[in-house]
């Protein structure tokens, strides 16, 4: 039986909580400071309208405050995203005993066993589970189903938020080499960076690129980043 592996993603999470905490916040672009000191903190988090004006995770709050006078900063509550992040984790549990979180916000679930408990398909599934967090969490989850970890990644953060994409193993090709290279797990900015001195793009043309290449130029990573792509990684 073809494994089915869902990532399931907690959308801007920290944030995300901070308006379930105060339900005010959400008519307001807001964002998780480490600092509430202007010229010192630095943002953690920030929610979708926050987001629409330019604001960066990272970035100082000034600097924050200069591309969205209307930002409001919040200190972070670092013991109710644990609670949260556990009660999510838990409804998973419901679903397969293969849980494995990832971060505080994301969680790959093996449920390739639990196919035949359900008897329905792997996004009907996973849009069981993404509509039970939003109803009894209070947050929204995207999700992705694919064959392996990698793909499942790529296809929760092909579509947010509060949404599931399917990466199928028939059609991944035309799903994702299309895609900017970085956008594979593991990959990164400095990779991908290096991977463009050698024309390498997409993810197909990763997929393409000559295995005996991408060996010399990064080792035992550069096959790694080619089984990825090609949809042939296969860790537990």
């Amino acid at each position: 039986m073809e494994r089915v592996i869902l990532h399931s993603d907690m959308n801007n999470f920290y944030a995300s909580v901070e308006c379930m905490l105060n339900p005010e916040l959400k008519a307001y672009p807001i964002a998780v400071c480490g600092d509430v000191e202007e010229r010192h903190g630095i943002v953690l988090a920030k929610n979708y309208a926050a987001k629409a004006t330019g604001v960066c995770t990272g970035e100082a709050i000034w600097q924050a405050k200069q591309k969205c006078p209307g930002l409001v900063c919040v200190l972070p509550h670092r013991k109710a995203y644990s609670e949260i992040s556990k009660r999510v984790n838990a409804i998973y549990l419901d679903y397969t005993d293969l849980v494995d979180p990832f971060g505080i916000d994301e969680s790959f679930l093996d449920v390739t066993g639990s196919m035949r408990l359900f008897a329905v398909t792997p996004k009907a599934l996973a849009d069981t589970i993404r509509e039970r967090v939003k109803r009894e969490i209070g947050i929204t989850i995207s999700g992705g189903v694919s064959f392996c970890r990698v793909f499942a990644k790529l296809g929760s953060d092909m579509k947010k938020p509060d949404a599931v994409t399917v990466i199928e193993k028939e059609k991944f090709k035309e799903k994702i080499w299309h895609l900017g290279v970085d956008a594979l797990l593991g990959v990164g900015k400095s990779n991908a960076q290096k991977l463009r001195q050698y024309k390498i793009e997409t993810i197909g043309d990763l997929a393409c690129a000559p295995k005996e290449v991408l060996e010399k130029n990064f080792g035992k990573n550069g096959l790694w980043m080619w089984e990825c792509a090609n949809g042939l990684e296969c860790s537990t």
